[in-house]
């Protein structure tokens, strides 16, 4: 099984302001999630008060090629738009590391990065959520 939840906001700069090339970067952005096309999962880019969201969620047998589109996108943002931030929940029978299968690893983007790191709340999955 492979599960992942996360949410990302969409911006140029960690400053206030747009670069200036905020609308076509966007446009690129809609035409690459349009080409996803996942049985079980779904990203999407929506605006909230004039800001732009993608949330990605999905649950497959196994890590595929989601894995791989996901992991893409991911990149694609934060090279794009170093100013967007957010978090992708994600957990997987045949994940190696960090955390393996008992739990959920966070992967945050901040500035043009993105950094692994343990998930605090929800792991280790049995007990907390599994019994």
């Amino acid at each position: 099984m492979y599960e992942f939840h996360g949410w990302f906001g969409i911006a140029e700069s960690p400053e206030e302001a747009d670069a200036g090339t905020l609308e076509p970067g966007i446009a690129e952005l809609r035409r690459r999630i349009a080409e996803i096309d996942w049985a079980t999962g779904e990203v999407v880019l929506n605006v909230h008060n004039g800001e732009y969201f993608v949330l990605a969620n999905g649950l497959m047998n196994r890590r595929r090629d989601e894995a791989v589109e996901l992991d893409g996108l991911m990149q694609h943002i934060a090279t794009r738009f170093p100013g967007s931030w957010g978090l992708l929940y994600e957990r997987s029978a045949d994940m190696e590391e960090p955390p393996g299968q008992g739990g959920f690893r966070v992967r945050v983007m901040a500035r043009g990065e993105i950094q692994v790191r343990l998930d605090p709340f929800l792991s280790p999955v049995r007990p907390v959520i599994e019994d």
